[in-house]
């Protein structure tokens, strides 16, 4: 929605901010008097509701990885690969549709963004609600779905540079850990609610008929469709509310203007880095569940994977705001240095001790164990690179937000490309071997990560650097 098409007669709000329709006539967030003046009420609601968006938008971008695990149980009979697919294609729109929302909100501005991002979502969560429904429903109209699914993962592209916009510099770090760490918690919140909501008829007769789930020989009736359905009274009424009560701030360009950040090598080398990071968290968010039922579904006593799958995004996006709060008093660059070397160092140990061609269920706690640890690391990681960004293009704050963007949309490509990685490295393991193992694909995360803290390293980090932050 352009400025012209809402322009109304100026409105002030406290402090004697001008507004022009739905866009703010001046935001100056580095004065500390313009600050106090209500420009601080306005940042701190604009990011509540965004958050609150954000963390629905995670929720249903990873919805599908909690579905795929039940599939099997009611009826369908799709492949590992075809499910490995299908936990896949939510990140493939992820970063697809972020490569778009980056330069959404200085084109359309914050509150038109934020309020229709959040409505569209409602199309996957009814689409999914019905298909699961139906035991005859194909794989494609799965894959369809799953794809839409992940317009929930290009938000963050447009809500966090929306974010880095309204905070000055001096608090960006807090609130972009605070708004990615809760927006975050929207995985773990999917993976852990999905189990408990599916048991019961929470819609009645509105929300369909149960199915059957088999499992161990064991019967039961779920609602599989509640996974989804409930998103939808929250995704309208958040969308309402971003209407009713966002406004934009006048940080506008073009397309044209706004590809200006490829010809800075430090957008490649943040890219590289958010990919080690956020990369790292979305991507194994999405494939844990799989792992879990791939690797230790097949032993006698397996393991539930969404009993276990949603501790790892709760600990990341614990770890994020926590980190991104310390990152504002001790630099970022340092913290992502550890997130580096931690990621390393678990990922490591995964392969050393066996623990991803298992032979048995001792060695999951191992494997849980070492895969929270990736969690956290992850967590640490995104919670610093969001307080270097800025800092690092401190000369040009627009050009900034794109960068956040941008590394966003590359990073968000994370969940595809580890959940067919993952599965490939296994389904090949399993035809060369006869038994299955992820090893190959961590070896080369490894070399990926060591690559990425290294140039951590050299450029924002030791001592005579080019640019510390």
């Amino acid at each position: 929605m352009s400025q012209e098409s809402t322009a109304q007669a100026p409105a002030a709000e406290s402090g004697g901010i001008v507004i022009q329709g739905s866009w703010i006539e001046r935001w100056d967030k580095e004065d500390p008097k313009f600050w106090a003046s209500g420009a601080s009420k306005i940042a701190w609601r604009t990011l509540l509701i965004t958050t609150a968006s954000l963390t629905l938008s995670f929720a249903t971008w990873f919805v599908v990885s909690a579905l795929v695990v039940r599939l099997p149980a009611i009826g369908f009979k799709f492949t590992e690969s075809e499910l490995f697919w299908l936990a896949a294609m939510p990140g493939l729109a992820g970063g697809t549709l972020r490569a778009i929302h980056m330069f959404l909100v200085p084109k359309f501005g914050t509150r038109a963004v934020v309020a229709v991002a959040t409505l569209l979502k409602v199309v996957p969560c009814v689409g999914l609600g019905l298909a699961v429904m139906d035991p005859t429903t194909p794989w494609w109209v799965f894959m369809v779905l799953a794809f839409l699914a992940g317009m929930g993962g290009g938000d963050f592209s447009s809500f966090m540079p929306s974010t880095s916009m309204f905070f000055p510099k001096r608090l960006q770090g807090t609130a972009l850990g605070v708004q990615a760490g809760i927006g975050n918690f929207g995985v773990s919140l999917t993976q852990f609610v999905t189990p408990w909501i599916i048991g019961f008829a929470v819609f009645g007769s509105l929300g369909g008929e149960p199915q059957t789930l088999t499992k161990a020989g064991k019967t039961s009736s779920v609602w599989l469709q509640n996974a989804v359905l409930w998103y939808v009274p929250l995704l309208v009424a958040i969308s309402v509310a971003a209407w009713i009560w966002l406004r934009s701030v006048p940080f506008k360009a073009s397309i044209r203007e706004q590809l200006d950040i490829f010809s800075n090598k430090h957008t490649w080398f943040c890219t590289l880095t958010y990919v080690m990071t956020f990369g790292a968290f979305s991507g194994f968010a999405a494939a844990f569940p799989m792992m879990i039922k791939s690797l230790y579904g097949d032993f006698p006593g397996a393991p539930d994977p969404l009993t276990y799958a949603f501790l790892g995004p709760l600990i990341g996006s614990a770890a994020r705001p926590v980190f991104g709060w310390l990152a504002d008093k001790t630099g970022g660059g340092i913290l992502t240095q550890l997130s580096g070397l931690g990621l390393i160092g678990c990922s490591i140990a995964l392969v050393a001790t066996g623990a991803l061609a298992p032979t048995s269920l001792e060695s999951f706690p191992l494997f849980v164990g070492l895969m929270l640890g990736i969690f956290f690391f992850t967590g640490i990681g995104n919670g610093s690179t969001f307080r270097q960004y800025p800092v690092i293009f401190a000369d040009n704050p627009r050009q900034g937000a794109g960068v956040l963007g941008f590394t966003a949309a590359v990073a968000a490509y994370g969940p595809f490309a580890f959940s067919l990685l993952v599965g490939a490295a296994i389904s090949s393991s399993k035809a060369a071997t006869g038994t299955k193992d992820a090893s190959s694909f961590f070896i080369g995360a490894i070399v990926f990560t060591a690559i990425a803290t290294a140039v951590n390293w050299r450029y924002y980090v030791r001592k005579g650097c080019e640019r510390p932050c």
